[in-house]
């Protein structure tokens, strides 16, 4: 058997054996979410908006 990602640790596949192969729950009282919308859950925090156009306006700069 595969032991964990250390040594140390024991095999997930023992220590989650009672629920690895227990079907996937869906809730039937709210609507699956579509990829598109769970992605723009996270755009508003993406790290570089802007930074594509604040390195055209250096190079610009520095072509001049």
């Amino acid at each position: 058997m595969a032991k964990g990602y250390r040594n140390n640790e024991p095999d997930p596949r023992i220590v989650y054996k009672d629920i690895i192969d227990m079907p996937h729950h869906q809730s039937l009282t709210h609507p699956h979410m579509s990829l598109y919308d769970r992605a723009a859950q996270f755009a508003p925090f993406a790290a570089l908006t802007g930074y594509e156009d604040m390195i055209n306006e250096e190079a610009q700069k520095s072509h001049e």
